[in-house]
């Protein structure tokens, strides 16, 4: 808990930098939080609690520099204005956030490490980050790592989760790997689960299981239509063949 005398003393958002400096240099490192986002668009898109960037500064108090932010490669806070005073973030101020942090951060390992096992998660850690994900699909045998780990801060220190897809019960999410849908690269990304472990599928995938079910309810008149009609022919060649005279 900050004391309380404290954010008049931390800079206003107008004397922070709106985004991070540094370029990606893959990317993956935008792309696999992104499909995160528009799929919690989608399946979030009643609720106005919650806030999902994507390479975004995150300023906060626990750090000795509250002028210089951590940017994860993406990251959820939930409790959170959806917009903030019906506006886009530049970057995500702690302290103007009714001191709520992230609730999930994300990081994609990429050709050049970026401290993701230890100086990030020592920042998270600290900051209060309740889950981290690290998605390393490329260089875990490099740095000794699984493709993706999920860690939950207990008692202040970070313990590795098993298990996949990862249900976190306090953000109503689960996590994990799949193939992206109808991706004619074949593309590995992360995506959302629910309680039960099923995935959640994206609006484009629940139309076309939508068009889907109507094309064989569709097709399913269609044959009944037709069992109907070769039923009565079949009853009109009977009557025939016993002399009855069909008008």
């Amino acid at each position: 808990m900050l004391p309380s005398n404290l954010p008049s003393a931390l800079p206003s958002p107008d004397e922070l930098v709106d985004s991070d400096d540094f370029p990606v240099d893959n990317e993956d490192q935008n792309f696999i939080p992104n499909v995160l986002l528009f799929l919690l668009e989608y399946i979030w898109k009643e609720r106005n609690d919650w806030f999902f960037a994507v390479d975004m500064g995150v300023y906060h108090a626990t750090s000795a520099h509250p002028k210089v932010p951590v940017v994860p490669d993406g990251f959820l806070s939930v409790g959170v204005d959806r917009r903030k005073g019906g506006k886009s973030r530049k970057s995500y101020i702690v302290w103007t956030e009714d001191n709520i942090p992230p609730i999930l951060t994300l990081e994609v390992v990429s050709q050049t490490p970026g401290g993701e096992y230890d100086e990030k998660l020592a920042i998270y850690a600290k900051l209060g980050v309740l889950y981290y994900v690290i998605y390393n699909p490329e260089f875990w045998r490099r740095d000794g790592h699984l493709p993706i780990e999920i860690y939950k801060l207990i008692s202040g220190s970070y313990v590795l989760q098993v298990g996949e897809p990862f249900w976190m019960p306090e953000v109503g999410l689960g996590i994990g790997r799949c193939q992206l849908a109808d991706d004619p690269f074949g593309r590995e990304v992360l995506s959302w689960y629910d309680a039960r472990g099923d995935r959640y599928l994206s609006e484009a995938e629940v139309e076309r299981q939508r068009a889907e079910t109507e094309r064989q309810r569709a097709e399913t008149e269609r044959q009944r239509a037709e069992t109907e009609r070769q039923r009565a022919e079949r009853l009109a060649e009977r009557l025939r063949q016993l002399g009855e005279d069909i008008l």
